[in-house]
């Protein structure tokens, strides 16, 4: 493998790995949890499906209600040091 592959390129495929995880992870969760998508035949055959439970329950996941009582900051550490004013 060493002649094969650089020690350069580990954090380029250790990058690529994560992303292709990533894109791997959302079409599994789409394919298996969308409610739009449709396997089977039966679900397929219907024109309109009547799930509306079933896409509020895929829609409002833990994670969102979970980011629903933290406040909007990416840094709030960073923001509160610049935006404090101390003399």
């Amino acid at each position: 493998m060493g002649r094969w592959m650089k020690p350069e390129v580990y954090p380029l495929m250790a990058a690529m790995t994560f992303v292709t995880g990533m894109c791997v992870f959302q079409l599994t969760r789409n394919v298996f949890l969308n409610p739009d998508v449709r396997i089977n035949k039966n679900n397929r055959k219907m024109g309109v499906l009547e799930n509306k439970e079933e896409g509020e329950k895929y829609s409002e996941h833990g994670f969102r209600k979970f980011l629903r009582s933290r406040p909007p900051e990416v840094m709030p550490a960073l923001n509160r040091f610049f935006s404090s004013t101390s003399k």
